[in-house]
């Protein structure tokens, strides 16, 4: 199959409107509640179970009401939390900072799934978002190893993954949070984290070590507090 050619997709967890809905709803700068970073503008994402993306949305006004360049981030967040979760584990691109850093046991991941180069720049800048968006019924590849990508499981099943992106790390993984359960995909059974699942783990010491092994930095925001607040973080040290 010609790389970039668009194929036979599993369902998509949430279409267009839905995904455009959950966002607007859930991002302070288009009327939604505050997430504790810069308050911007977000992209999101949505992949299918075999990982080619189904929905791309952005909540401002115009595509560049928002970075521009989280429209891809968005879309490899979300194909990282689907391609690396399972039917009864979950998780979270937040989860896996720590072990990609160098000496981690995950260390070398983001370059392991390289980005399908024809779909992430084909297409009209001005559909970018809309239901007809060049990446649509594409997969994009890209692994993200910082916060914002969810898999999302509708209590069944694995039913593809979610990624967020336009703000800090950090309030990405609380939008998706609130997204994710506005969309009714937030049956996670498991993850690494036994008490809230694929919830961003604060827990780095000052020289960067993670007690749990899954830990992610702390932004300089009040992400952490929002986080607390929706139950889509936990400080300290995580049991293995």
């Amino acid at each position: 199959m010609q790389q970039g050619a668009a194929h036979a997709q599993a369902p998509c967890p949430a279409n267009h409107d839905k995904l455009l809905s959950a966002l607007k709803s859930n991002v302070k700068a288009s009327g939604g509640p505050p997430n504790g970073g810069f308050e911007t503008n977000e992209w999101a994402a949505v992949v299918a179970r075999d990982g080619t993306v189904c929905a791309v949305a952005f909540s401002g006004p115009t595509p560049d009401a928002q970075w521009p360049g989280s429209r891809l981030i968005a879309a490899e967040k979300a194909n990282t939390a689907n391609g690396l979760s399972l039917a009864n584990m979950a998780l979270s691109t937040a989860n896996l900072y720590a072990g990609a850093q160098p000496g981690g046991s995950l260390f070398g991941l983001q370059a392991t799934n390289p980005v399908n180069q024809a779909a992430a720049y084909a297409g009209d800048p001005r559909t970018f978002g809309s239901a007809n968006d060049p990446l649509i019924g594409k997969p994009i590849g890209g692994v993200v190893v910082f916060g914002g990508g969810l898999a999302l499981y509708d209590g069944k099943a694995i039913v593809g993954g979610l990624g967020i992106s336009g703000d800090s790390s950090c309030a990405d993984h609380n939008v998706a949070w609130r997204v994710r359960a506005a969309l009714g995909l937030d049956k996670v059974p498991a993850g690494v984290n036994p008490n809230r699942k694929d919830a961003i783990i604060y827990d780095l010491d000052p020289g960067g070590k993670s007690a749990s092994g899954w830990g992610h930095p702390l932004c300089a925001g009040h992400e952490g507090d929002i986080a607390a607040e929706l139950g889509s973080g936990v400080e300290g040290v995580v049991p293995k």
